[in-house]
């Protein structure tokens, strides 16, 4: 199975699967086994399935950034001046940025959305003149995270719910 745009169909073991693992991707196959009343064989078939099929994309830990010295969050959009080519070369350059989590290609009047972390404002002033210094950047608007009330980068329950709830209406 390669990697592709297109939804995966996952059956009930599956979405249990996956469940348990957003909520403690530490946890073992054993005790994912016990729990669903499987062979670990069965779940690491599972698993291996959804990661062959591009679904499970790898795992990772998830880090407080301010305890590592970078309090400041924040939400860059930027407008290109040049062609659809030319964008996706800039969104590539800025991706690799070590401030940068993530870059989106957008819909509306700007193009680009980046996300950053950065450890204080001259920081973040330095990035955001490098990116103007871009000939590719007509210009951008930046907005500093004041407070976060969610910030989850991995899949948020509430969207295995909704797997769940359009399986059952099928």
């Amino acid at each position: 199975m390669g990697m592709s745009d297109e939804s995966i169909r996952l059956d009930e073991l599956d979405i249990k699967i996956l469940d348990f693992l957003h909520r403690d991707a530490r946890m073992s196959l054993r005790k994912i086994s016990e729990r669903l009343g499987v062979s670990v064989a069965t779940v690491h078939y599972r698993l291996e399935k959804l990661r062959k099929s591009g679904l499970i994309k790898g795992f990772s830990v998830l880090v407080d950034e301010k305890k590592l010295g970078f309090p400041i969050t924040a939400a860059i959009l930027a407008r290109g001046r040049t062609g659809k080519d030319a964008l996706k070369s800039l969104e590539e350059s800025i991706s690799t940025h070590p401030h940068v989590y993530a870059v989106y290609d957008i819909t509306g009047d700007w193009d680009v959305l980046i996300l950053g972390k950065f450890r204080n404002i001259k920081e973040l002033d330095n990035f955001v003149k490098s990116l103007l210094a871009d000939p590719r950047i007509e210009r951008t608007s930046t907005s500093i995270v004041l407070n976060v009330v969610k910030e989850h980068l991995a899949l948020a329950p509430s969207l295995m719910d909704l797997v769940r709830e359009e399986k059952s209406e099928k």
